[in-house]
């Protein structure tokens, strides 16, 4: 494990006690982190986006919530905001895999070298690429953000294949937002071949919230999901899901 920064330092924007969502087939806790310096048009979460946002709740409080619930829990994921942007994380991860969880990290892979200093303790990733290299500016509202991202998918990908034939593998989970302004129909079906070409197994496509957005962004309609996932070459993956 990297050089720990003390995880009481670690700001928890908040808690969900028990999904079943969050990491599939797994009953898990979820710890939102504050903090995520991209400003994804669609994201519904805009109140994580502050790093210096004061904490919901404290470390000790989460720890003593976890060990009461051994036993209980297949896991603890760590989410944000975005949770590699921040420097207690490793320190969090290995007191959660102490008390004897699973650990699951969503992010959006805007850190590929922090990402890569803790994958080998992460059972589990879901990982957002959000459309293709050429559109990414377009949701994140940064010019590097393609780079970041897809380089963080090949770390992933090089970390499964590493682990792949060990008693404990790396798991993980591609996920991209469905949204016109994101990626169209066409862009989808571009999106979809670049990722199996690359390797990727598991893919999952999110139907986008309106709730909670920073802008007011209209519903997507059912009609609009079809003509999209109508395009969408989901056989070329071992695992292809919609949400």
């Amino acid at each position: 494990m990297p050089a720990a920064i003390d995880p009481a330092t670690l700001r928890i924007a908040g808690l969900t006690r028990l999904s079943t969502v969050d990491w599939p087939d797994k009953l898990v806790a979820t710890v939102f982190l504050q903090g995520c310096p991209w400003d994804c048009f669609y994201c519904h979460n805009p109140a994580l986006r502050a790093p210096r946002a004061p904490a919901a709740m404290s470390w000790q409080t989460l720890r003593a919530f976890l060990k009461k619930r051994r036993g209980l829990l297949d896991g603890v994921v760590f989410s944000g905001g975005e949770p590699t942007m921040q420097p207690a994380l490793p320190a969090a991860i290995a007191a959660v895999r102490q008390l004897g969880f699973a650990v699951g990290l969503h992010t959006a892979g805007i850190y590929p070298a922090a990402l890569a200093r803790i994958l080998p303790y992460i059972d589990w990733v879901g990982l957002d690429i959000k459309t293709s290299k050429r559109l990414y500016e377009r949701v994140t509202g940064y010019s590097n953000s393609a780079e970041r991202s897809w380089g963080s998918l090949s770390v992933v990908l090089a970390e499964s294949a590493a682990r792949a034939s060990t008693n404990r593998p790396l798991d993980y989970e591609v996920r991209t937002t469905v949204h016109p302004e994101a990626a169209d129909a066409a862009e989808l079906a571009v999106l979809g071949h670049r990722l199996a070409d690359a390797g990727v197994t598991c893919w999952a496509l999110q139907r986008f919230r309106s709730e909670g957005t920073r802008i007011p962004l209209p519903r997507v309609g059912e009609a609009s999901y079809e003509v999209s996932l109508d395009t969408v070459p989901g056989e070329r993956f071992a695992r292809f899901a919609v949400r």
